[in-house]
């Protein structure tokens, strides 16, 4: 306290001064409406640009739950995207909305991505206790990614597209011919589409879209577009490289595709003993 009252004293003209200054100021602004305004303006000026800076610092560390307000109004959205309006199951939504499905999606997030290698396996976020199992499709909002391979509780692994044993079935979006996309290990941008009849009409730049025939996938979910082709005039056969939406080496949150009918779909299709 000593210490304060000593520089007080030894600084009351300093201090005077500034006293005065300000209730000269004071009166100053107050009597002068062109003063006022000045006032008025640098202030708000002064104090806009403080709310600017904390509004950033805040909706900085607010993007994490927007993210995931997103992921989960995309998931909504792709449910009723790829979804049959004729279906007569429903799936219901939190505004209490039912929509006809056949197929329910999940979102999940990506926290391992391997690309580099000839057979590369994902690692998500979820798992059986997420009621996740083997042999679902895996997408993202530009594309397909994969298969869910193995399952732990609270984890599963995903069989990407890039990896040599990856075989989906996939159809050019204008026509109904078919072929089955896999992946020669060499650029993880380009992906193959093999066994494409003789027949099929195309050309460069032609979109390619999951085919439906199975139940991994619905039909119409992108994949890319045809960069060039070959013939094979032994077999009668394209071979075609499709450049992919997706950046397979830049994943993050993805979605899993459940049919609701698989079991029924698969029993149907069993061979009999």
């Amino acid at each position: 306290m000593q210490h304060i009252i000593n520089f007080l004293i030894k600084n009351k003209n300093f201090i005077l001064f500034l006293v005065l200054l300000s209730i000269s100021l004071l009166f100053t602004i107050q009597s002068h409406s062109y003063h006022k305004s000045k006032f008025i303006n640098s202030a708000n000026w002064l104090t806009g640009g403080i709310y600017e800076q904390a509004n950033g610092v805040s909706s900085y560390f607010s993007l994490k739950s927007e993210n995931e307000q997103l992921v989960e109004e995309n998931r909504q959205l792709k449910t009723i995207l790829y979804n049959k309006q004729d279906s007569l199951s429903t799936v219901q939504f939190i505004d209490s909305i039912s929509y006809p499905t056949d197929y329910l999606f999940r979102s999940a997030k990506i926290i391992k991505n391997s690309y580099s290698s000839s057979n590369n396996i994902l690692l998500i976020n979820k798992g059986g206790n997420d009621s996740i199992v083997t042999d679902m499709g895996v997408i993202n909002s530009k594309g397909i990614v994969g298969i869910i391979d193995r399952v732990g509780g609270s984890h599963a692994t995903v069989i990407s597209i890039l990896n040599s044993n990856s075989k989906i079935n996939a159809k050019f979006k204008n026509t109904n011919h078919f072929g089955t996309l896999t992946w020669n290990g060499e650029n993880p941008n380009i992906v193959q589409l093999e066994d494409v009849e003789k027949l099929a009409k195309f050309s460069e730049n032609d979109t390619i879209i999951t085919g439906g025939n199975s139940t991994l996938f619905p039909k119409g979910i992108p994949i890319g577009t045809i960069k060039d082709f070959q013939l094979n005039t032994t077999e009668n056969l394209y071979n075609i490289n499709v450049q992919l939406f997706n950046d397979m080496t830049s994943l993050e949150h993805v979605y899993i595709i459940e049919n609701l009918h698989r079991e029924e779909i698969d029993n149907l299709l069993a061979p009999k003993n």
